[in-house]
């Protein structure tokens, strides 16, 4: 087991710099289509910018105007599916959360994105009278987020139990998780006095050791359990399948003469 090495609360800790890649903003256009064009003369003042991206209109609104907003596209305009919500984290660049809504039209095959700002610590209203597709996705962005959603039926953690500290899609949330995440479940299953016999939790999922696990199988290479692979393996000839695996390396291929 790995020695734990104390994170000193990364999770407290904003890490945005200028040095990360920052992908090009996607090119917007004018609102010229008709249906958009509809669509944002009946949402009118409440939205405070329109514009196109990627073919589907994009409406800025006011986080206090959520609920109006989509009641309207969906009673006025047809978009009765909201395929999708959940937010950004903009928390250091700008001090706030970007929260979207992505609704669908599906009698004209027309898209809306609904994106509203809101700071740390204030809530969104629920969406759920509207849309049932949106009580997992806004109890989701509680758990991940910590963003919370007024009048929701009932809003708990989903994924993550009702006890854990911190929400994992946070940036300043370390990949590796902090010290309560590598304590969990020890603390939990056996109790806290056992943490110097049972050691931390290893959460790197990409360190895999082949000398103290049951054989990983190397395709290739594979050896018996037990066997010495201190002075490593001896390569073995690969055999393929001709019904469930595929030799892709070479050149012909095997065609069925007519399909079941």
């Amino acid at each position: 087991m790995r020695k734990y090495v104390p994170k000193d609360n990364v999770q407290g800790k904003a890490y945005y710099t200028d040095r990360f890649h920052v992908v090009p903003r996607v090119p917007r256009t004018e609102v010229e289509d008709a249906h958009f064009e509809s669509v944002v003369n009946e949402i009118g003042a409440l939205a405070k910018e329109s514009y196109i991206e990627l073919g589907q209109l994009v409406l800025q609104i006011e986080a206090t105007d959520n609920f109006r907003v989509l009641a309207k596209l969906k009673e006025a305009c047809g978009y009765t599916q909201c395929t999708e919500l959940s937010a950004v984290d903009y928390l250091a660049k700008d001090g706030e959360f970007e929260i979207f809504y992505q609704m669908l039209n599906i009698t004209e095959a027309k898209r809306v994105r609904v994106v509203c700002r809101i700071q740390q610590g204030l809530a969104v209203e629920s969406i759920v009278p509207l849309f049932k597709s949106a009580n997992f996705a806004e109890r989701e962005m509680f758990d991940m987020f910590g963003i919370k959603v007024n009048n929701h039926p009932f809003l708990k953690r989903i994924i993550m139990p009702d006890d854990w500290e911190g929400h994992p899609l946070l940036k300043t949330y370390p990949l590796f998780g902090d010290e309560f995440a590598s304590w969990y479940e020890v603390d939990k299953i056996f109790g806290k006095e056992y943490r110097d016999i049972i050691g931390p939790e290893n959460r790197d999922p990409a360190h895999v050791d082949r000398y103290d696990t049951k054989r990983f199988s190397r395709v290739g290479y594979e050896v018996p359990f037990g066997t010495d692979i201190s002075e490593g393996e001896e390569e073995q000839e690969i055999k393929y399948s001709e019904t469930l695996l595929v030799d892709y390396n070479k050149k012909e291929s095997k065609q069925l003469d007519e399909r079941k």
